[in-house]
This record gives C-alpha cells, structure tokens and sequence, in this order.
C-alpha cells in the first residue's frame, strides 16, 4: 500500500488491564493492532480476531506465491490459464471462508 500513512497505535500495557473494552474496540473499528509497552519498551500487539484471520489468510497466501515464482524461476513448468483461473477462485474462496468464521 504505497501513499498509505498508519498511525501506529501505541498505548501502555496498562491500559489492557485497566481498559480491556476500549483497547478491543480500538482494534475492531481501526481494523489495525495495538502495540502494548512495558516500561517504555514495545512488549505485545493485539488485534482482533477478523483482522488476524485476514493478515494470516494473505501470509499463506504469499507463502504460496513465494513458491509458485521460485519454481518458476527453477524452470518448472508452469500451469495452464485454465488452471491458475481455478487456483485463483480458490483462494479467494479461501479467503473468503476464513473470514465467515
């Protein structure tokens, strides 16, 4: 997402203590995780479960694009357009499965 600025939000490990339903809104309406500190260190990140099924849906993902390119520059023979078509609304499905649970 080149031309995006995020705003990282960043609040003290406290605040999950002490405010657990403000810091789980935060992560639902922003869609973005939350960076805990611990003494002024970074220490945990929360989000919510959509967003983490959705950035772990888009990391298999890759993994699997990852593959696909280095086979191809090993020299392995590709997949027809039939094929890839097919791979693709399977994943999208995928995606979009992961996301109805």
């Amino acid at each position: 997402m080149s031309g995006v600025i995020r705003i990282m939000n960043i609040k003290p490990s406290a605040a999950i203590r002490n405010n657990y339903n403000m810091i789980s809104e935060l992560c639902k309406k922003s869609g973005e995780p939350v960076y805990l500190t611990k003494n002024g260190k970074g220490d945990l990140v929360v989000m919510d479960i959509e967003t983490f099924t959705r950035r772990e849906s888009m990391l298999r993902l890759r993994e699997k694009l990852v593959i696909a390119e280095e086979s191809r520059l090993n020299g392995k023979n590709g997949y027809s357009i039939d094929k890839v078509s097919q791979m693709m609304k399977d994943a999208v499905q995928e995606v979009i499965d992961e996301q109805r649970r």
